[in-house]
């Protein structure tokens, strides 16, 4: 069942439609809290408060979001911003949570969380706000719209710091791959 139509019944007192939103999107915002704080504590409390907060606004007015992925994301979003301004430091993401088994082997896993832990501490030096952009996009699979909503910024800016988080990642890798290999070897683009 579509998120829209779950949280209509939900509006309507049904909980286990709630509990049915809950169980499509928890993996989802759980990533998203995780990449953004650093740490599974912080990223579990700040994923519970998130869907405790959507259901009792949802309760207390009765109104069904237009996109609620977007609406359960700029909650979560929020929550993270408060997180920050109460000068709890950043925690620095040390490692990457383990990739999804699809059945690579030993080496290729290795390989595999290198890559990414190399792409996470080039993502990681990147202005928050081109980090957010690319990771409702690309970690969560938002369309721009959808992006734009969470972040509270026009979609056609999304599109802008999309492209400029995109090339200066890839210039980051790309110097990488000079430093380790004395050349580059992607097309040029």
């Amino acid at each position: 069942m579509e998120a829209h139509e779950l949280l209509q019944r939900a509006a309507r007192g049904d909980a286990e439609a709630f509990g049915d939103f809950y169980e499509q999107l928890l993996d989802r915002v759980y990533r998203y809290a995780y990449y953004r704080l650093g740490n599974e504590r912080d990223a579990e409390d700040l994923t519970e408060e998130t869907f405790v907060r959507a259901w009792e606004a949802l309760r207390k007015t009765g109104r069904v979001p237009d996109h609620p992925e977007a609406w359960i994301f700029r909650i979560a979003h929020n929550l993270i911003v408060d997180h920050h301004r109460a000068a709890r430091p950043e925690t620095e993401l040390t490692s990457a949570p383990p990739l999804p088994d699809r059945g690579p082997g030993p080496e290729e896993q290795v390989q595999q969380r290198e890559t990414l832990k190399d792409l996470l501490h080039h993502l990681r030096r990147l202005p928050p706000q081109w980090q957010q952009v690319l990771v409702c996009r690309f970690i969560q699979g938002m369309s721009h719209a959808e992006t734009a909503k969470v972040l509270g910024i026009a979609e056609g800016h999304v599109r802008v710091l999309q492209y400029r988080a995109l090339r200066r990642l890839r210039e980051m890798l790309q110097s990488q791959e000079v430093e380790h290999h004395g050349t580059t070897h992607s097309p040029v683009g």
